[in-house]
């Protein structure tokens, strides 16, 4: 196992603070009125040497009942608690927002930028040295990495990790992917119900996130490659002892990180990005990934564009044999020498300036990790798939670009041209698919549009529309679907998704009819609706589409509704994008 306990320095260029005032010291320095109400009121069984100048460090825990990913959470606290304390700083849980991506409706995308903007306040607000960020589910480590990035602190993260694997009548199940492939059989009558239903508590056995290179797994990769983690702890699963143990030496590292006075913006640097996206490509990681890298890009002031992931990810290949690119599960990756070992197979790609919070460059950490196993991790020269990257299409479909994952995707559906079966909501979506006069075939392009961050609101998980039952039953799995919307991470498919601008926002997406021919083709990155721009200057979005916008009238989505940007700038709000930085608030008292 990488050594992750005997880190001296956090970056090359980093600046010692040592014998410098903290940031808590505003609190509680002095012998003024001021300094007593902040000490007094934190002396619950907190020592004397918590105020004597000492890094504080704030434990950002998404830990929740109802957030059933991120449930152990407060196990992994712990262990951060015990290494901050031995590294001589003064550990704090906080309790930030936390969403559950299985649990909360409408989608938990609406709150991602909820989350980061609360958690940002508080950091700021708080007598707070340093940071140690916990999350697992889909949208928390995100949210912590902006929030992180906007307030500048000294930060660190430490992901919850997979669930280990599920299994059931002696054959492997992966978290969301077999769902999906379970429901459509089931749909087509090839699957019992019972069964369906009896696979559930066999899918999800133990702590932890999805077991699929999901979403969930994706961005704690992902964090590991911005080298925002100690090296070697992304993807050890939730039950794993080792995780604790990594998390402890993250609670040292986290009072170093304070000393030295190290930010998210001097490790997540336009170098670190680039390993990110390459890193995204070989592990076959989620289209979420997109967005999200793009938000905490525009939070750190690093220039990320949309065609970058085209750039730099697109000819990488697909390492990693895992659901639902593959076949293998999160613990499979793990056995076989784990994130690092798979990223050593494209060390040539990467950019070796970028180090992470452990002090030394990213491709330095790859040095010692061995792949145990080929059919899980696969060299370059043999990999599961070549040039399965992320593609960026653009055409009058979707000016401002759009996004397929060809590692999902069925090959011969990469260049395709079909009629259009339009719906006009999610509501309609569900509504129609089964109907036997719906006029579909497996030649088909299924349109579902008002699902973008302005139109659902939230930009929901849709875009992986089910096969209509007519198609279905003539044994189709797959057919070309495009969507403002987002997929799931654990799914499969020809799926076009993030179309831009969506139809909410004026796209042309709002003006396709059914019968229209759409032409796909990833080669040459387009995306084409084959109707004349005369024809075009005629015709308005549909009543049944406006009409079906989410609305809001008071709060939070009203909020969203009015600032959300569109998704190639990562859907954050507007007047959130850039750094508050860590100012101390002034004092009520």
């Amino acid at each position: 196992m990488q050594n992750h306990n005997d880190s001296e320095s956090t970056t090359n260029d980093a600046s010692s603070r040592s014998g410098e005032a903290m940031r808590s010291s505003a609190w509680y320095g002095g012998d003024d009125r001021n300094a007593y109400l902040h000490r007094a009121w934190m002396r619950r069984g907190v020592p004397d040497h918590a105020f004597d100048g000492r890094p504080n460090i704030a434990i950002a825990n998404t830990a929740s009942d109802l957030s059933p990913c991120n449930t152990h959470l407060d196990e992994v606290a712990q262990s951060v608690k015990n290494g901050i304390y031995e590294a001589g700083g003064i550990p704090y849980n906080l309790p930030v927002i936390s969403l559950g991506e299985t649990t909360v409706r409408t989608t938990a995308m609406l709150w991602r930028n909820m989350a980061a903007m609360a958690a940002e306040e508080m950091f700021r607000a708080n007598p707070i040295d340093g940071l140690v960020l916990l999350g697992g589910c889909d949208k928390t480590i995100p949210a912590l990495l902006m929030a992180a990035a906007s307030v500048g602190i000294p930060a660190i993260v430490v992901p919850g990790g997979p669930m280990l694997n599920g299994s059931f009548r002696g054959r492997p199940l992966g978290c969301g992917t077999d769902v999906w492939k379970l429901s459509e059989e089931v749909r087509a009558g090839k699957l019992d119900p019972e069964y369906f239903v009896k696979s559930e508590s066999s899918m999800i056995r133990s702590r932890g996130h999805c077991n699929t290179m999901g979403t969930a797994s994706t961005m704690a990769c992902v964090a590991e490659a911005l080298g925002m983690t100690l090296p070697g702890i992304a993807g050890i699963p939730a039950s794993d002892s080792r995780l604790l143990e990594f998390a402890h030496a993250t609670g040292r590292q986290a009072v170093r990180l304070a000393e030295e006075g190290v930010t998210p913006a001097s490790v997540m640097t336009k170098a670190a990005f680039h390993n990110a996206i390459i890193a995204l490509a070989a592990i076959g990681g989620s289209t979420n990934a997109v967005v999200h890298l793009l938000a905490i890009a525009g939070r750190v002031g690093v220039e990320l564009e949309l065609d970058d992931f085209d750039r730099i990810g697109a000819d990488v290949p697909l390492l990693v044999n895992l659901q639902p690119a593959g076949e293998h599960l999160m613990e499979d990756l793990f056995n076989a020498g784990g994130f690092l070992a798979a990223l050593g197979e494209v060390r040539d790609l990467l950019d070796p300036t970028a180090v992470t919070v452990a002090g030394r460059p990213l491709v330095d950490e790859l040095d010692g990790h061995e792949v145990w196993n080929r059919d899980v991790i696969r060299t370059a020269d043999d990999p599961l798939q070549r040039g399965a990257g992320i593609a960026v299409l653009r055409g009058n479909l979707a000016s401002s670009g759009a996004i397929i994952k060809p590692a999902a995707a069925t090959p011969a559906l990469l260049r395709h041209r079909g009629p259009a079966v339009v719906f006009d909501s999610v509501e309609d979506m569900h509504a129609r698919i089964d109907d036997p006069a719906l006029d579909v075939d497996e030649n088909s392009v299924l349109v579902l549009r008002g699902c973008g961050p302005r139109g659902y609101p939230g930009m929901p998980e849709v875009a992986n529309m089910p096969m209509p039952k007519r198609v279905l039953d003539k044994g189709v799995r797959d057919m070309v679907r495009v969507c403002d919307g987002r997929m799931s991470g654990t799914a499969y498919g020809t799926v076009v998704l993030h179309v831009t601008p969506e139809a909410a926002a004026g796209g042309l997406l709002a003006l396709v009819q059914d019968g229209d021919l759409i032409d796909l083709d990833v080669e040459a990155r387009t995306l084409t609706l084959l109707v004349s721009d005369a024809e075009l200057a005629t015709r308005v979005p549909p009543a049944s589409l406006t009409e079906a916008y989410g609305k809001a009238e008071r709060g939070w989505s009203q909020l969203y509704i009015d600032h959300v940007q569109q998704a190639d700038s990562g859907a954050d709000l507007d007047f959130l994008v850039g750094a508050s930085g860590p100012a101390v608030m002034r004092e009520s008292h």
